[in-house]
């Protein structure tokens, strides 16, 4: 704790003074342009891979990324993504997988999750990844198999985030784009899934 507290210490007397305008103004109201639906794992963090700050980005995190496929049951993403289109009306929505992805890790090894009965369910939400796995990228190296199937889950919870009612309808009126996006640890680069080519494409320039 004493390094969370030391951290909380230093933000207020470095940091928030520093943009006490910015803070006040986002007190009053929120217009965030992008939900950025990731992972719960601590690396990635949004903010520092897009230079983003507070009131830029509307976060929904649970692992393995996941969009559940709509049904009755009422979870905190769909609330989430509900409440991000329908009365944030953000005009983006960015789907964020990563290397090394845990909840794909567990997937491929159901055994290990005998013990866990919640996530356990919450990765049902991922069987679509094999449906959709993606050509092995040989700059994977022995990771590559693994990394086909992230991808693959990249683009499966894109299809589940596009089935949400209030998606479907934003984007049928031309009010809402949604983007599927694979995370690098190791090179901190992103690659956006290309849907006329059904492929991840590096979304900058390699030496951008």
């Amino acid at each position: 704790m004493h390094r969370i507290l030391e951290g909380h210490r230093k933000f207020l007397k470095d940091v928030f003074p520093a943009r006490r305008n910015q803070f006040h103004l986002l007190a009053e109201s929120q217009a965030p342009e992008w939900l950025f639906i990731t992972c719960s794992d601590s690396r990635i963090v949004p903010d520092l891979i897009l230079g983003t700050g507070p009131g830029d980005l509307f976060i929904s995190r649970s692992i393995g990324n996941v969009v559940p496929i709509t049904m009755n049951d009422v979870d905190g993403v769909s609330a989430t993504i509900e409440y991000a289109v329908d009365v944030l009306k953000v005009p983006y929505i960015i789907n964020c997988g990563h290397s090394d992805c845990g909840a794909i890790k567990a997937a491929l090894n159901r055994t290990s999750l005998d013990k866990l009965p919640r996530a356990r369910r919450w990765l049902d939400h991922v069987e679509g990844a094999f449906s959709h796995r993606q050509p092995l990228n040989p700059a994977d190296g022995e990771h590559a198999e693994l990394c086909s199937l992230i991808r693959g889950n990249v683009v499966a919870q894109l299809m589940n985030l596009r089935a949400q009612p209030s998606v479907a309808k934003a984007s049928a009126n031309g009010k809402l784009q949604t983007f599927g996006w694979y995370y690098d640890i190791l090179s901190g680069r992103i690659e956006q899934y290309d849907e006329q080519d059904r492929k991840f494409v590096p979304l900058l320039e390699p030496h951008s």
